[in-house]
């Protein structure tokens, strides 16, 4: 249990660091989506239930959600392939 509760503090450091040195921002999402379920996988292993179903809604839920509309707002998510080729 030991080696596994290491393991998953290692992803979430990882997911910490990629987070902050990512250039895309959409990659940057994604791996605070994954670091948000590694947390939520590590407060079920702590035995707190109710800690791992708000990490699992607010943080890879709603927090993802908004921020993916953001990203979609700032139209940092644009199709590459809508001008059809023409400049």
């Amino acid at each position: 249990m030991e080696i596994l509760n290491a393991i998953l503090l290692f992803v979430v450091i990882v997911c910490a660091i990629s987070v902050s040195l990512t250039k895309n921002l959409l990659s940057a999402l994604i791996i605070f989506m994954t670091q948000s379920l590694v947390m939520c996988i590590i407060w079920i292993l702590l035995e707190s239930p109710d800690l791992a179903i708000t990490e699992a809604a607010v943080g890879a839920g709603v927090t993802s959600l908004l921020l993916f509309a953001a990203l979609k707002r700032i139209q940092a998510l644009e199709d590459k392939g809508d001008d059809d080729g023409k400049k």
